[in-house]
Parts: structure tokens; C-alpha cells; sequence
């Protein structure tokens, strides 16, 4: 039962990660080892699980509707498994945290050191995404997203600052020689970097007034996934290239610096900061209680 345990977690992984390569990045395995379990079970169901080819893989029809029920059952194994944690004089297990880029790089490094020095037996598994996602059927144990796009009936805990901003910035030669917009409407005269969501959407830059939201869909010579290369976009707006709409903690250095300076700051009011979110129709894991108690009690988690 255990072997075929671990087969099945194995076929998760890979579906999850997209790869036999990344799933055993993520797990501490090998390629080797995960491909050898997706055979054994194809082998014992009698059907084939994954299409491959030389460069990815995909479920089948199978595969898809097997990895669709056993995500969230997995996920009540390894909660079942941690009530065990509960008898041990200190938390440990693994906690799977799904987040969006922007609380990658500027609100968890503020936290994950001091929590994981307090912790020394609990591992933490983030996956960084921006797109919406049911957590439970992703395998995370709890999620970090902005108010608006929190899932419904779920556990809500502020991390993070409670404000945050998105400023609208460029260089200062690139003001000087196209001019500074007044309106958020004057910037589909301009070059604009964009950034897109990891499912393809193209992020609308969205200002606000007064209450009156503006909603621009402005053009521009750069478009990339601000969790991967959100550096490229500061980068290319320093440069010269045209204006940048992201996270004031992301310009905030190079503000400072004078290599870019912000418009429209009339237009950039602040809006409610991170949630981490977490479902309350199940045990609590016991590396997930034990984050939950470390943001309420240290106030570097909240700014």
C-alpha cells in the first residue's frame, strides 16, 4: 500500500510540475526514479497516465481525471498523517504555500528566515503564481492572495503590510522628451512595458481617484510575466523605453535612486495588502498552524 502511495504522489508531482525533470526538483528525487513510478502505474491500472514526448509531458484523458481526484486526496492524507505531528515536542513536516509574485519577493523574505530558524524541522514548498487557483486542488496547504481574489469560504489572515501601492513611473529623459501624462487615458500615447499573468491574460493597468477607476489597456515594446522578470521591466524603463506600472516596493530603490520618476501619483491610491487564506473544512496541518501563530505573534509580519 505504501509503495503504491508513493507511485501515485510521484504521478501528482510530475502532472503538477509539468516535467519529470521539475517534479523531481521539487520533491528531491530523481527524473529517473518519478518516470519509473508513472510505469509501475500505468502497469497496474492497465492504462496509459501521460502522453510524453522529448520535450513535455501531459496527461491523458485518464491522467487528467486521476490527477483531478487525487490532488485534494492526497492532500487529506498528508493532513491525516500529520495529526501524528501533534505528539511531538516540536511542529516539522512540509508546508506548501502558493503565492503570487510581488508577496515572493517583497513580504516573505521579511518572514520565512525568522519562521524557519524558529522551526528547524518544517521545510517550506512555495510555488509562485499569479493566476487564480483552487488551492486545495493544487496540493497547497494554504494561499497568499489580494482580498479580490481570495476563494470563498476560506480562512482569511493578513501577512504583509496592510496598504500597498502601485506606482506609474519612467526615466527622466524619456519625460523630458515625450512629456509627463496628466490622465491615465494619455498613456495610450505612450510606450507602456506590460505584464501578463501566467495564464496569458495581459494585467489592465487600473487607477483610481477620488472613488472615479480608470482602466487603461495602453501599447508598449515589452511584455513579460512580472514573477519571472519583473527586473527586465525596471531594467528597460530605466533605459529609456517608456513607463512602468508595478509595486511601489519594486520602484521604490530606483525612485530613490532618481533613475525613474513616478506620474500620475494623484491616480495611485493605496489598496488593502496580502491575505493568507487556508480552508477551514479540514484538519489544520500542524507546520500550517505553526505559521499561522508566527504572523499573528511577530509584527515584522505586518508593516
Amino acid at each position: 500500500m505504501a509503495a503504491e502511495l508513493d507511485d501515485l504522489s510521484s504521478f501528482v508531482a510530475i502532472v503538477r510540475a509539468g516535467g519529470f525533470r521539475d517534479a523531481a526538483r521539487v520533491s528531491g528525487g530523481s527524473a529517473s526514479s518519478l518516470s519509473e513510478a508513472v510505469r509501475r502505474l500505468e502497469a497496474r491500472l492497465g492504462v496509459r497516465l501521460l502522453h510524453r514526448t522529448t520535450r513535455s509531458i501531459a496527461p491523458t484523458e485518464a491522467g487528467a481525471r486521476l490527477f483531478e481526484r487525487l490532488s485534494p486526496a492526497l492532500a487529506e492524507v498528508r493532513a491525516a498523517l500529520d495529526v501524528v505531528n501533534t505528539f511531538k515536542d516540536r511542529p516539522a513536516g512540509t508546508l506548501r504555500l502558493n503565492v503570487p509574485a510581488n508577496v515572493a519577493r517583497t513580504v516573505l523574505p521579511g518572514i520565512v528566515p525568522a519562521f524557519l530558524t524558529a522551526y528547524p524541522d518544517i521545510r517550506l514548498d512555495v510555488t509562485v503564481e499569479d493566476s487564480f487557483v483552487d488551492i486545495l486542488a493544487s496540493g497547497a496547504d494554504a494561499g497568499i492572495r489580494y482580498e479580490e481574489r481570495l476563494e470563498q469560504d476560506m480562512i482569511a489572515v493578513p501577512i504583509g503590510p496592510r496598504t500597498q501601492r502601485i506606482l506609474t513611473a519612467a526615466a527622466p529623459a524619456y519625460l523630458a522628451a515625450h512629456g509627463r501624462p496628466a490622465h491615465p487615458q494619455d498613456l495610450l500615447q505612450y510606450a507602456c512595458m506590460r505584464s501578463r499573468f501566467s495564464g496569458g491574460a495581459i494585467a489592465i493597468w487600473e487607477f483610481e481617484r477620488a472613488g472615479e477607476i480608470v482602466r487603461v489597456d495602453p501599447l508598449g515594446p515589452l511584455l513579460v510575466q512580472p514573477g519571472l522578470a519583473c527586473d527586465l521591466l525596471i531594467d528597460a524603463a530605466i533605459a529609456g523605453l517608456g513607463i512602468v506600472h508595478l509595486f511601489e516596493d519594486w520602484l521604490k530603490p530606483h525612485i530613490a535612486s532618481g533613475a525613474l520618476e513616478t506620474v500620475l501619483d494623484d491616480w495611485c491610491e493605496p489598496f488593502s495588502g496580502p491575505i493568507l487564506y487556508y480552508s477551514g473544512r479540514r484538519y489544520l496541518p500542524t507546520p500550517l498552524r505553526a505559521f499561522v501563530d508566527f504572523i499573528k505573534a511577530h509584527p515584522f509580519a505586518e508593516r
